[in-house]
């Protein structure tokens, strides 16, 4: 088998690697220090393509494959891990789902915007009592015909407060276990869905981490992502894809951890 990676390839990894060393090194540290969300280097990361990378270009995405993604995140991730894991939720977890499981309407409606960094968007799956265990979801979405009566807490949500979209988990029917989850499409907004105070975390604190409340939020039914009781299937799919932008931003983190030991082992004096 052929590992060497393509022209194309080489200069999308440079690409990303000229622009998380001319734009993201640039105030990295005091970011973190001050816990202060990277808003104007998102911006700059969707207007050149980084944060819709593999989705088609009819809806405003790069069309690109997943070794570029994987590379251009390994890059990101060597200097920022907060913009490293904005663009790794945004690329895989919600517009990959939406790109793959959303109906035309959605697409047109969220994806486009979210591929072209005009807004971003939040995976909401993790409670106080469910996180790992995807299938004991306590948020629910009760069906009043139109819409979904929308109630619970959701825990550890990345762009908590940042995100205009949020893609949340909840159960619709408790008999039917994890077939009784779904995925609805939350606006930022909506009235009864509340934003939590910011979680003051050991790293990454550029990236804003919070719980979500949801009290008596009305979600319309065209909201909903797939067929009833899809909302199980449509986590761990995506989440599958998700693993891979997650791996990526730790290989850039130990790579970049890496390169900063050997520069300063050859500049201490001991």
């Amino acid at each position: 088998m052929d590992f060497q990676l393509s022209e194309e390839h080489l200069m999308i990894q440079q690409a990303a690697r000229d622009f998380a060393q001319n734009e993201l090194l640039p105030g990295v540290i005091e970011r973190d220090e001050k816990q202060e969300f990277p808003a104007e280097q998102i911006k700059k990361m969707g207007e050149l393509g980084f944060l819709g990378m593999m989705v088609d270009p009819k809806y405003g995405g790069g069309g690109m494959d997943t070794i570029s993604y994987v590379l251009a995140m390994e890059e990101i991730s060597k200097v920022d891990a907060s913009c490293s894991v904005v663009m790794s939720v945004n690329n895989s977890l919600v517009c990959w789902g939406l790109e793959k499981f959303g109906t035309e309407e959605q697409k047109q409606k969220y994806l486009t915007k979210l591929a072209t960094g005009e807004i971003i968007g939040a995976f909401c799956l993790s409670e106080p009592e469910a996180g790992s265990d995807a299938t004991s979801q306590r948020t629910t979405a009760e069906d009043k015909g139109d819409y979904y009566l929308l109630n619970g807490t959701k825990n550890w949500i990345t762009n908590g407060s940042s995100a205009s979209v949020y893609l949340v988990m909840a159960q619709t029917d408790v008999e039917k276990g994890h077939r009784g989850i779904n995925c609805l499409i939350v606006e930022k907004g909506m009235e009864g869905f509340q934003i939590g105070p910011k979680e003051n975390k050991l790293g990454i604190r550029g990236s804003d981490t919070h719980s979500l409340m949801f009290t008596d939020v009305k979600v319309p039914k065209e909201n909903r992502i797939g067929e009833d009781g899809f909302g199980f299937k449509f986590a761990m799919q995506t989440l599958s894809g998700g693993r891979i932008g997650i791996a990526s931003q730790a290989l850039g983190i130990a790579s970049g951890a890496m390169e900063l030991a050997v520069k300063y082992s050859k500049e201490r004096k001991a």
